[in-house]
């Protein structure tokens, strides 16, 4: 079985973020408009320094004739349109971003939601569904918040960082080395504390899946735990989560409260060394009071990045930890895969099975099933029998590729199974779980599920000729009733009776169910009986049973002990010779007498 995983923190942040933008190619759609919006936003805000020095130097009196009104006005001027570019720019930046960004994200979670569907049930059984859900909405989420948020900050600083840089080499190379020699312990720092962040917050997204595991499983059971009285105990566990997730989130945001007092106190060792330097050199005459000035401008545009970054380093560890998990599903291979193209399409008709020496373990338990070799003809009914875990829903889910095999193969119409595209074997082969889940919709979406073209005058037809049209009748709004989530509005007999609509209308050469008349009353069960009769008229059906009508009515019956096939042929040939059919039908007649 493959297992879901994050992607390991030892791949670097930069490399992760290159493959999540590289998933999803949206990300970068007229990325060099972003960026040369950013750089014109930036670019405007560096001329207000230019323009105050500017104005110190030549305006006030610069030639000792007084000041020069006109230059100041145009000095003013010239900040209010650069201010006015500045903000036009930075608004089309932000649309422009959030337009990609939403659009990016929208694609990651495509994908990873068609990748979990199509991993197999026992790689989906592996991870707790509430984490599994997590995946693809709380962790693409967090990469949201950095993608519009801090990634739009990085975009922009970094651009303020280049441009305020430059100007200050021009204004005085040995201030601006005086500034970067300030920060450069800080960037050191930072990169180094970037492993120790992001395992932290690899730790908050996984706890998160945790605590939406727990609360979805409390929710869903609610009945059951209110049976039985647990709800303290329910609670507790929640409780637990939630703790868990807290300490994990603090634990993070401790480290990253670190870098504010830090960035705060390297900003003010960079200014004061500034104000001190700059002062010397004003008085050698290297620098003049309005370049003093407007260096000091510089300064701050470069320590406003600069102490932002640390919020931008906090949003990013955390995307960067959501972008590894929503990684490691679409990383995780499918073991059961689909061949596409390369698969082959099967005409419609009846089908044939074969079992070929097919043996199976479930991921670190012991074989399940050994040595399964059988044939089902066409337009057969079977019934596969058997004591409890004695594999009879393991070769149900086999034979519908659920699963795949670990030795031996199956074919269909003399196919291997696994060479079959999803699409033609999905339209051919339909199985029917035991527990018959309804979406919560109306009865008729929950019917037409399987063919979602069929109109309410096919959906009523089918389930006249299933001999369901009095039950019908008796909902409060026939085809328009809703059934609740998870069905839950109807009964269980009602939820299997929708679930057997639903396959009928779906027309299928095969039909498996498992367990299709476990959860109804005796009275729903004749009914059902009745129906099945149409339902498998002219098709091969195999029905793993539990109940003696089913075997009865099959053409035959093939019996399962311990993984093993022991005894195959009509009812009334088994029955009459001693074995494991014969004790199961014995313990039938007695549990029906009782």
């Amino acid at each position: 079985m493959t297992t879901i995983s994050s992607t390991s923190t030892s791949e670097g942040a930069l490399s992760t973020l290159k493959r999540g933008i590289l998933l999803s190619p949206e990300f970068s759609a007229g990325l060099a408009g972003t960026l040369l919006l950013a750089l014109l936003s930036t670019a405007g805000r560096v001329v207000v320094p230019i323009a105050v020095q500017q104005t110190i130097d030549k305006g006030l009196g610069g030639d000792g004739g007084g000041p020069d009104i006109g230059f100041i006005r145009s000095a003013v001027a010239l900040c209010a349109v650069a201010v006015l570019v500045t903000a036009v720019c930075s608004y089309l930046m932000n649309v422009r971003l959030y337009k990609t960004s939403e659009g990016g994200l929208a694609g990651l979670r495509i994908k990873a939601f068609r990748h979990v569907h199509d991993l197999s049930m026992l790689t989906q059984s592996g991870e707790k569904r509430g984490a599994l859900v997590s995946r693809v909405t709380g962790d693409v989420d967090q990469i949201s918040q950095f993608m519009q948020s801090g990634g739009l900050m990085f975009i922009v600083s970094i651009g303020q960082l280049v441009v305020a840089s430059m100007l200050m080499v021009v204004y005085s190379w040995q201030l601006a080395l005086l500034v970067w020699l300030a920060f450069l312990p800080l960037a050191w720092a930072l990169r180094h504390f970037q492993r120790i962040l992001s395992a932290a917050y690899m730790g908050v997204r996984e706890k998160m899946g945790d605590l939406l595991a727990a609360v979805s499983e409390s929710v869903v059971g609610a009945p059951v735990i209110r049976a039985y009285a647990s709800e303290d105990r329910t609670g507790r566990r929640v409780d637990e989560t939630v703790d868990a997730h807290r300490d994990a989130q603090t634990r993070a945001q401790a480290m990253v409260a670190l870098t504010f007092p830090v960035s705060e106190l390297v900003a003010a060792v960079a200014t004061a060394a500034v104000v001190i330097a700059g002062t010397l050199l004003g008085i050698a005459g290297h620098l003049s009071a309005g370049e003093l000035v407007a260096f000091l401008f510089l300064v701050t545009l470069f320590v406003s990045p600069m102490q932002t970054a640390t919020e931008v380093f906090n949003q990013a560890q955390n995307a960067i930890a959501g972008w590894r998990r929503v990684l490691g599903v679409l990383d995780t291979v499918p073991d059961v895969a689909d061949p596409g193209d390369r698969g082959e399409t099967l005409p419609r008709g009846p089908i044939e099975v074969r079992f070929e020496s097919v043996g199976f373990a479930y991921p670190g338990g012991p074989p399940v099933l050994h040595d399964v070799t059988v044939d089902i003809a066409p337009r057969s009914r079977v019934a596969v029998v058997g004591e409890t875990g004695s594999g009879k829903t393991t070769f149900a889910k086999l034979l519908t590729r659920l699963m795949d095999p670990v030795s031996g193969r199956i074919l269909v119409d003399g196919v291997p199974l696994d060479s079959i595209r999803f699409s033609s074997l999905r339209e051919r082969i339909v199985m029917v779980p035991q527990d018959g889940f309804l979406f919560d919709a109306s009865l008729a979406d929950n019917i037409r599920y399987g063919r979602p073209d069929a109109s309410d005058a096919d959906l009523v037809l089918a389930l006249t000729e299933l001999g369901l049209a009095d039950w019908l009748d008796g909902l409060p709004d026939r085809l328009a009733t809703p059934v609740g989530q998870r069905g839950e509005s109807l009964s269980a007999g009602e939820r299997q009776l929708v679930a057997l609509a639903r396959a009928y209308i779906a027309d299928p050469d095969l039909l498996v169910l498992d367990e299709a008349t476990s959860a109804v009353d005796p009275a729903t069960e004749v009914r059902i009986q009745r129906a099945l009769e149409g339902v498998t008229r002219g098709r091969t059906a195999i029905s793993i049973a539990h109940r003696l009508s089913t075997a009865e009515a099959a053409d035959e019956v093939i019996v399962f002990d311990a993984g093993r096939i022991v005894q195959r042929g009509p009812h009334a040939d088994l029955v009459a010779e001693p074995g494991v059919y014969a004790d199961l039908h014995t313990s039938w007649i007695t549990q029906r007498t009782l």
